[in-house]
């Protein structure tokens, strides 16, 4: 249940491991079923291989209606939903093949969205502690219908 990727075949030149979902495995055991271990997964009618994978990947793409979708834009999305999912920075990148920190912010497109969520983690977070601006701050805020309504403390 692994996906081993060879030294020298990654963009790095570097090998890694990434575990298999349940959903992947089943799904490339679909795409293995009646193949022999050394056929290629990606085959074309008669077990042939795929010879130029980007040229296959345009092609399902345009049949598909998604023009210009690229195999890669996968990585970043990846990166994305394994960091909103809480798994450390670390872990992405060593799933992402990411040798640097700077390299993966490149990658991993923080999102107004995002931005909005790790403010409201950070006001439950002091809520839950009891780590708030004190009863007597101006800026204290009682209620997000408060603030909507523009009646601010």
């Amino acid at each position: 249940r692994l996906i081993r990727l060879d030294p020298g075949t990654t963009k790095n030149l570097e090998g890694r491991e990434v575990a298999m979902s349940d959903r992947i495995f089943c799904l490339l055991k679909e795409a293995v079923t009646g193949k022999q271990p050394d056929d290629f997964v990606l085959t074309r009618p008669g077990n042939k291989p795929v010879k130029s994978f980007r040229r296959a990947w345009t092609r399902l793409c345009t049949k598909a209606g998604c023009e210009g979708l690229l195999i890669h834009d996968f990585r970043r999305s990846a990166a994305r939903a394994l960091r909103r999912a809480g798994v450390s920075e670390s872990v992405v990148m060593a799933v992402g093949g990411w040798k640097t920190a700077s390299m993966f912010r490149r990658y991993a497109i923080v999102s107004s969205r995002d931005i909005a969520a790790g403010i409201k983690k950070l006001e439950e977070h002091r809520v839950e502690n009891s780590h708030d601006f004190g009863h007597d701050s101006p800026f204290l805020v009682q209620s997000e219908a408060e603030v909507k309504n523009g009646n601010i403390n």
